[in-house]
């Protein structure tokens, strides 16, 4: 029922979507080189030294129109960590995390290979978190409009992301998500790029729940 809600409702003004994410990549990582391999080669090597276990983690999400993909991850937490609690949200200091994962977390490092998502068009940069498929199950029952968030591709930075922290209530997250869809343009994904950026850095130093001032960063219509 919900997918054929969102199937009535795609019309979204996304077609800038894909030239954009990947020219903003590229300049990235043409820009930040020398950054980008540390990250390949030292993250990988400190993972694999903790435990031997994987490198990367993929979980099964809910894309656009509700299409499932593997979203994939540098691996955080111990090995077959969900057998053990189950498909539970994360908590801030969920004792299944590694040491080296509770630092790509804090630094918001353990996302990067979502990246090669972004490449095979299964994400953008800028868009709604995706969401594992029996929450969205949930979250659709229980949020009024939670499919409307699928009518974009899911990203890794979004306007309810630098609004709020990972923690917060589905359905705060879920105003920030259509408004941001409803206002899309390249113009606002670049100023919730640099968002993303600076909440990121504020949390490092400031904890999990830190996101930019309220009267900061909303969207194109308040400008």
């Amino acid at each position: 029922m919900w997918l054929k809600s969102v199937n009535e409702s795609i019309g979204v003004r996304d077609g800038y979507k894909r030239a954009f994410d990947l020219t903003v990549i590229i300049i990235a990582y043409i820009l930040l080189l020398p950054l980008w391999l540390i990250v390949w080669i030292f993250v990988p090597l400190a993972i694999w030294l903790e435990d031997r276990g994987p490198v990367f983690y993929a979980q099964e999400r809910v894309g656009r129109r509700g299409k499932h993909f593997q979203v994939l991850k540098f691996r955080t937490m111990i090995r077959d960590a969900e057998s053990l609690t189950g498909q539970v949200l994360a908590a801030e200091d969920d004792p299944r995390l590694t040491r080296v994962g509770k630092i790509l977390r804090k630094l918001h490092l353990d996302e990067t290979p979502q990246v090669i998502n972004i490449v095979k068009g299964e994400m953008s940069l800028v868009g709604p978190r995706p969401e594992r498929p029996a929450l969205t199950e949930q979250f659709s029952r229980e949020v009024p409009g939670f499919p409307e968030r699928l009518r974009v591709r899911p990203g890794i930075a979004g306007l309810a992301q630098v609004r709020g922290s990972y923690w917060t209530d589905p359905g705060y997250k879920l105003k920030y998500d259509n408004l941001y869809i409803e206002t899309m343009s390249p113009w606002l994904d670049c100023k919730l790029l640099v968002l993303a950026v600076w909440v990121a850095i504020k949390r490092v130093f400031y904890g999990p729940d830190a996101s930019v001032a309220d009267n900061g960063a909303e969207t194109d219509q308040t400008q």
